[in-house]
């Protein structure tokens, strides 16, 4: 297992995000090698659900593919076991509390491990109810990231800033995921407050897709997470966007 401190050692990050299963797991992990191979520091590999309330229209269709064509938890740890040996970054999944309790947090951490899976973001999961699942993933080495919204206040900030493991994954706009031609919100103001109670690494993500946006957030932060633009390669091309997924993603590299 690639701890996920590895992604920011040194560098900005850069954080690919795509959906297990879509257009298939076979092409999922021939696409989270592309994008390692194109300059990705971490992959957040999505976990499809029925009801994905964080997600934008993008990503929720890329969830409704996977689904569709047969999916199932079991085989997204499979097809991530089978590309361990290969990575040589960390990978964390992202995917709703539902099917993590479904499964049980202690076999569900336990695979994580044997799969090569450093980390874990639950979105639909408050930071006030994490004690039992982030019991269970610490037992497996497992770190639990932690969202912080653009309304939270400075006390819950640093609440969630000092009890933070992986990285704080900072939401960049209000409402869902999907691509945003402009960030208003006073994200340095939030990562200042972040800063002054942890040393955890912070990457924004929620909207995140052109170049010039990497470049400006990511010296507002550790790192940058882009999501919903790489799915929308990956659902334009299917099984063909493997240029087009490395040629994105070698140019949104903060540090290209």
């Amino acid at each position: 297992m690639i701890k996920i401190a590895e992604a920011f050692h040194g560098k900005k990050a850069f954080i690919a995000y795509l959906m297990a299963g879509d257009p298939d797991l076979r092409t999922s992990a021939e696409y989270i090698l592309t994008a390692q191979e194109a300059g990705a520091d971490m992959i957040e590999i999505g976990i499809p659900f029925s009801d994905p309330i964080a997600e934008g229209e993008v990503i929720q269709a890329a969830s409704e593919r996977a689904l569709s064509g047969g999916t199932m938890l079991e085989d997204v740890f499979d097809m991530v076991g089978s590309i361990k040996e290969k990575m040589r970054i960390p990978m964390v999944f992202m995917t709703y509390a539902n099917p993590v309790f479904v499964y049980g947090y202690g076999r569900f951490f336990a695979r994580c491990a044997e799969t090569g899976v450093s980390g874990m973001i639950i979105p639909d999961m408050p930071f006030e109810e994490q004690a039992e699942a982030k019991a269970a993933a610490g037992e497996h080495g497992i770190e639990l990231v932690t969202m912080i919204a653009p309304t939270s206040s400075k006390k819950r900030i640093a609440d969630i800033a000092q009890a933070a493991e992986g990285f704080i994954y900072l939401v960049s706009s209000m409402g869902v995921t999907g691509v945003r031609s402009e960030i208003t919100t006073d994200l340095s103001a939030i990562v200042f407050e972040i800063k002054k109670a942890t040393d955890v690494p912070v990457a924004i993500g929620f909207g995140i897709s052109t170049p010039e946006q990497a470049e400006q957030l990511s010296k507002v932060a550790d790192g940058v997470i882009v999501g919903s633009a790489i799915v929308r390669i990956i659902a334009q091309f299917g099984t063909e966007a493997e240029h087009a997924l490395h040629d994105y993603i070698s140019t949104m590299r903060p540090d290209r």
